[in-house]
């Protein structure tokens, strides 16, 4: 047989079997594994089985009922159920776990939920019942939207506001005084309504186009569904290839049961809204708008999330932190 073809798990430098450094920076083999080819899109088994074996070590792997995203407990690779039946994603990474300090973690959330004089003592006045971390599947998607938005332009109409309100007291001042007289603000708002046309009707419309591209996430697990993020982007700069041997002893993690299609349904259906959010918040007087939306690749990424719940005065307050940042993805309970 040939040579095992191995990989530095640091740099990725090819080396031969029996390294035990890596002659490009130096560290140390142990941890290197065969480097794997990528696993093709094959059918393993047929939809609804109750056994398979894990695409690129052969382990045997078990899915539970309604699962479709599976996790190998022994090499860390993935297969996901398809619409042709299993299938082996080639895509497959992970997040390290950054804060993995339950006393950091608890001083991190003090200041989130102290915060402002409405929080203040917030987080020593209630009862934590749980503090976890696990790992938790989502969909990364590239997604492009193109939003185009028709709106007034403020200027031309701030100008003719100007205008109107001089009027107005022009108009009102020329009957206020008389008791019973034909002046005063209905002389004012007729003579206004007849002038203006109505609202907005003389204000300049502009076409304004908001392009961004997003790595959107979608969380690959329904019960979890209350912790998808809105307006949230995870650091894929750091992340790696999924490695179950990098994976804190007693984190959990989990599986999924979001298949691809509908993470891409989803993403578009969020990115959408999230497009109007922002054109709302940038615009008024919003006369049409319409946006496209385009997927063009996915992948899937392994979160270590935090998962805190606090009991305050017998409301439930729930925090879901990016254990590599130290952000805050959703909040339950917390004005």
């Amino acid at each position: 047989m040939g040579e095992k073809t191995l990989y530095c798990h640091k740099c990725g430098e090819q080396l031969p079997d029996d390294a035990a450094f890596c002659v490009k920076c130096g560290t140390s083999t142990t941890l290197n594994i065969p480097k794997p080819t990528p696993a093709p899109l094959a059918v393993v088994a047929p939809s609804g089985v109750t056994s398979l074996k894990c695409p690129s070590c052969g382990a045997p792997i078990t899915p539970k009922f309604g699962e479709m995203i599976i996790s190998c407990e022994y090499c860390g690779s993935a297969v996901t159920l398809g619409m042709d039946g299993w299938k082996g994603i080639q895509k497959q990474s992970m997040l390290p776990v950054k804060y993995s300090d339950k006393d950091q973690m608890i001083s991190i959330i003090r200041g989130l939920m102290d915060r402002g004089l409405l929080h203040r003592h917030l987080q020593e006045n209630s009862t934590l019942e749980e503090l976890t971390v696990t790992f938790v599947p989502y969909w990364i998607l590239a997604v492009s939207a193109r939003t185009s938005v028709v709106a007034t332009d403020m200027a031309v109409e701030g100008g003719e506001i100007a205008t109107t309100a001089a009027l107005m007291g022009v108009l009102g001042g020329m009957g206020g005084g008389r008791r019973g007289g034909f002046g005063g603000p209905l002389l004012a708002g007729a003579v206004l309504g007849s002038m203006m046309g109505g609202p907005g009707q003389n204000a300049a419309k502009k076409v304004y186009e908001i392009n961004e591209n997003y790595y959107f996430p979608v969380i690959a697990l329904k019960a979890l569904s209350q912790y998808q993020p809105r307006n949230y982007q995870f650091n894929l700069d750091d992340r790696q290839l999924f490695d179950v041997s990098k994976i804190p002893k007693n984190v959990k993690i989990l599986n999924g049961d979001v298949g691809e299609e509908a993470a891409t349904f989803q993403a578009k259906t969020l990115v959408s809204q999230l497009q109007s959010d922002k054109a709302h918040s940038q615009y008024h007087m919003i006369q049409q708008l319409h946006t496209d939306v385009d997927v063009a690749e996915s992948e899937l990424l392994y979160v270590p999330i935090w998962f805190a719940r606090y009991d305050h005065k017998g409301n439930k307050i729930i925090l879901a932190i990016d254990a590599e940042s130290g952000n805050v993805i959703n909040s339950l309970g917390l004005e």
